[in-house]
């Protein structure tokens, strides 16, 4: 049978502070992860995913596992590339070879392939299918780490409507309804009094098991999803994955899930990975005071990044203390826990621990023991092969 696998090219093996604990198919765009949009456009189980060593054993919920690096591809599956966003509705029949504004995004194999053959990623996967032309499919690029966020708003505009029209009806509430795009609250969501759900900039999406609480003002596009607790303050333009809680002002930024900020602090066009706490007060700034383009760190060094909006990064399991203020532009590493009210430098390295650089590295052993505590709060069990994973970033974490 066809099975869907998920190629990280060389250029999404940079997306940092992501790429060090995850792989491409599972990062957040608009409402919904990568690797979901493939699973509903082709209806196709996915099976696993090809990207560094370090990730091989990666762990989280459903998600596929690595592929072995010294197996093959079977014949017949679908190779996606998971840098390329396809719109919640496509639906493909069988198809060789797609195209999406001019490049391979995903191939049917007409033969085996050795997995040694995505190792570095820097095959087009184009090049593997003999078919010409292609089919050509609607769909957006991500091309720099940063493109997650500067078109966040335009891609929630279009994902909303359509994820909606697969939910039914929308339950009835007595909110503060504003504006004339569509608002919908999936049964089973719970909205409080003195809520104000203001659709004048863009639809409105509340998924089952969220809690809306009193005095929340929330300002679409805006998704908020299942069992997400938006505890006050106003909220807009944002995607906010599963089990996350959400409390002071927020704006056109992603949870990718499980995230927590629970206290009060501004947080702008910014991404969260996975397991991120956020201390009271912390705050990003969005914006420089010259109104520039922000610079922002990447692995092959400081790059313009041409957005004049643009916040923190902050890689999975990364925390900080009360009172953190970040500058425009920052990256906090995955697993960096940073803390004593100072403001970091624009980039924190992963396992980081301290008030300031030059910092210490967060011992391993005591770290998993965090992780566990922390998880185990949400019901969710740091697995053998998770702690693995985790301990194999630890090993090739990256400095600044």
């Amino acid at each position: 049978m066809s099975a869907l696998y998920y190629f990280d090219d060389m250029r999404e093996r940079q997306f940092e502070p992501f790429a060090l604990t995850r792989p491409g198919s599972e990062l957040r765009a608009g409402t919904s992860l990568i690797r979901r949009r493939w699973e509903r456009a082709t209806g196709l189980k996915s099976a696993g995913f090809i990207s560094s060593p370090h990730l091989a054993h990666f762990e989280e919920g459903n998600a596929p596992p690595a592929v072995a690096p010294n197996s093959e591809l079977p014949a017949g599956s679908v190779l996606v590339n998971t840098r390329c966003v396809i719109p919640i509705d496509l639906s493909l029949e069988r198809f060789d070879l797609l195209m999406c504004e001019g490049a391979a995004c995903a191939v049917r194999l007409a033969r085996a392939f050795p997995v040694s053959q995505f190792a570095d990623g820097t095959i087009d996967i184009g090049s593997i299918q003999t078919t010409l032309g292609g089919q050509r499919i609607k769909g957006r690029w991500i091309n720099e780490v940063w493109d997650f966020i500067g078109t966040l708003a335009e891609q929630l505009m279009e994902d909303i409507p359509l994820r909606v029209k697969s939910l039914g009806e929308s339950a009835k509430t007595k909110a503060a309804k504003v504006g004339d795009h569509g608002i919908f609250v999936e049964e089973g969501a719970q909205i409080g009094p003195q809520v104000v759900l203001d659709a004048s900039a863009g639809p409105i999406l509340i998924r089952s098991g969220a809690v809306i609480a009193p005095f929340t003002h929330l300002v679409g596009p805006i998704s908020v999803g299942r069992d997400s607790r938006i505890l006050g303050d106003r909220v807009a333009a944002s995607s906010i994955g599963d089990r996350c809680k959400v409390h002071g002002e927020l704006s056109n930024s992603i949870f990718l899930g499980h995230g927590n900020k629970t206290h009060t602090g501004f947080v702008g066009h910014s991404y969260l990975g996975r397991w991120v706490n956020l201390g009271a007060l912390t705050t990003t700034s969005n914006m420089k005071n010259t109104y520039g383009p922000v610079q922002l760190w990447t692995p092959s060094g400081v790059r313009n990044t041409g957005q004049q909006f643009l916040g923190t990064f902050f890689g999975d399991h990364a925390k900080t203390g009360i009172g953190t203020m970040l500058t425009t532009g920052s990256v906090i590493g995955a697993g960096a826990n940073v803390y004593g009210g100072n403001m970091p430098r624009k980039v924190v390295p992963p396992f980081a621990w301290g008030d300031g650089a030059p910092y210490d590295t967060f011992d391993i052993t005591k770290f998993l023991a965090v992780a566990e505590r922390a998880m185990a709060r949400r019901q969710v069990e740091l697995g053998e092969k998770a702690r693995k994973q985790l301990a194999e970033a630890h090993k090739k974490r990256w400095s600044a």
